[in-house]
């Protein structure tokens, strides 16, 4: 027996309206609770991340795990919970930070850092004790850096996720490294 045609009609355009609303559900589900995209607004991240790349966030590394140092984090700035900053994490809880001599001191001890452009020279600062449930961050571009050297240690509940992907622009497509 045939199938009418309005009734063939009828279920593919139900069939059709059901994959889309599957689909946006997912990708709402994704973009709140797995991955969204930011995009980097300043230079303070130079060189890792250029003023106007796009990056995708994993909302699920800090919720799985803690933050490592040289990890490439976006957070709630401290000052106003409405903005969002990017930055790196130097400092972990306990530790003692300090830059002498354009060098980063973790408790006394001297830790590269490759990803630093070569020959930047920055002020010195600290030594500071990172307190429990914090951490201490800061630019690659320490010179044009709005970071923990100005505003304080940031709450680790104001993480959103850690960087993961460069997607815009084209030419910059990339894995982020992180320390």
């Amino acid at each position: 027996m045939a199938v009418p045609a309005n009734r063939a009609r009828g279920a593919i355009l139900r069939e059709v309206l059901e994959s889309l609303v599957i689909a946006l559900a997912l990708a709402v589900i994704i973009r709140v609770f797995v991955f969204e995209p930011f995009y980097i607004p300043s230079g303070s991240m130079e060189p890792t991340l250029l003023t106007g790349d796009r990056i995708i966030v994993s909302k699920l590394s800090h919720r799985i795990g803690t933050p490592g140092r040289g990890d490439i984090i976006v957070f709630k700035y401290p000052r106003d919970p409405d903005r969002v900053f990017v930055k790196r994490v130097i400092g972990l809880p306990g530790e003692t930070v300090a830059l002498r001599e354009s060098k980063l001191y973790i408790n006394g001890r001297h830790i590269p850092e490759p990803y630093l452009p070569e020959g930047l020279r920055f002020p010195d600062f600290g030594p500071v004790r990172v307190p429990a449930g914090h951490l201490f961050m800061l630019g690659d571009n320490r010179n044009s850096s709005d970071d923990s050297r100005v505003w304080g240690f940031l709450d680790e509940r104001l993480i959103i996720g850690k960087a993961v992907a460069i997607y815009w622009p084209p030419h910059r497509i990339r894995v982020i490294r992180h320390g």
